[in-house]
């Protein structure tokens, strides 16, 4: 439910008009800033059997019901290679464990989405011992419907992935975000909903179109399908199509984003304010609007400090309440931000 705004997944692609293309052209100049209100409280979240934590964490989605948050997290550690323990989990509003499937099947747990059926679909961003480098599709009780990719190969054929860092799903359509840095890929691929290839889109570089470490999708209430290019500091926005249609700037170096069904656009960026990577930036989550790209609040990552290289809070999903769910790479972890009173990060 990377997008609360469920009635998109019975619609094909969206019109955008050039008036709403020249919008989105002209707020995506805007720079990241550090100088928003911060309304938000932050506290630990989710609880598990004694001896086990959650591990890194970058999937998270909210249940069809809109409280439930799904986690898609590292075996309590950084891999699940050799863990016997289950990494997809599911927390009541409570932070009370209520389902927990999974093990053995992965390797590097990374992107989680939840479509209109409840159904799961996930990532496994690396491989070893034939396992990883798909894409799986499971029913809310653990049954797997389908898997795209090879186990265990790593590729740029129609059939393989390199990396995959996350996937959405619409009525028609399943789109991978394929490629987290490095040598891996940089495109996002577009199935049938059946999981027969349609297309691609995209390759290594910083012009339109092109990614470094595409890592996350949204699709908007236009259909216009949303890109968290994290490499390149900046959220790339393209019809259903893969045609270019703008760039924001504004929300940081983004490694999850996440749209709320009042249009409002989450962005956690974990790896700024170093000198190759917007070096005045701080992390943390910025919070604005879709449609005018204006940005109202930020929540800085209180560890971001001790983080010099990255591993913060990467993933972000919100529930119908207005409350954010944040996971964290790194020592992992997830945590629930709150409404409470209004504070300036200046």
């Amino acid at each position: 439910m990377r997008s609360i705004h469920r009635n998109l997944l019975v619609f094909g692609v969206a019109l955008v008009s050039a008036v709403a293309v020249d919008e989105v052209r002209t707020h995506g100049q805007q720079a990241a800033s550090n100088d928003y209100p911060n309304p938000y409280k932050i506290e630990n979240f989710g609880q598990l059997p004694a001896g086990r934590k959650v591990g890194q964490t970058y999937g998270i989605d909210i249940d069809r019901d809109g409280k439930s948050v799904w986690v898609f997290e590292r075996c309590g550690a950084a891999t699940c290679d050799g863990s016997p323990l289950a990494p997809l989990l599911k927390f009541d509003s409570s932070g009370r464990v209520v389902a927990m499937f999974g093990s053995g099947m992965f390797v590097y747990p990374h992107g989680l989405f939840v479509d209109a059926d409840d159904n799961l679909w996930v990532t496994d961003g690396q491989a070893k011992n034939g396992k990883g480098q798909q894409v799986f599709e499971f029913s809310p009780t653990g049954r797997v419907m389908m898997t795209l990719g090879t186990a265990g190969v790593a590729g740029n054929g129609p059939d393989t992935f390199n990396q995959p860092s996350d996937v959405l799903v619409t009525s028609n359509a399943i789109f991978v975000a394929d490629g987290h840095g490095g040598d891996s890929n940089a495109r996002v691929v577009k199935f049938d909903r059946n999981g027969k290839y349609m297309k691609e889109w995209g390759r290594k570089g910083s012009g339109q179109g092109e990614f470094d470490t595409p890592h996350g999708l949204v699709l908007d209430p236009q259909g216009r399908l949303l890109v968290a290019d994290r490499g390149n500091s900046r959220v790339q926005v393209f019809d259903q199509e893969g045609k270019f249609l703008a760039e924001w700037r504004q929300f940081g170096r983004p490694s999850g984003i996440f749209l709320d069904r009042a249009g409002m656009l989450y962005s956690a960026d974990s790896q700024s304010g170093v000198p190759n990577a917007n070096p005045t930036v701080k992390r943390g989550i910025r919070i604005g609007g879709e449609r005018d790209g204006k940005v109202r609040y930020f929540v800085p990552d209180p560890e971001a400090t001790d983080l010099p290289g990255g591993g913060g809070r990467e993933g972000v999903a919100v529930d119908r309440d207005g409350v954010i769910y944040v996971a964290k790479t790194g020592s992992g972890g997830v945590f629930r931000y709150t409404k409470g009173a209004t504070t300036s990060t200046r």
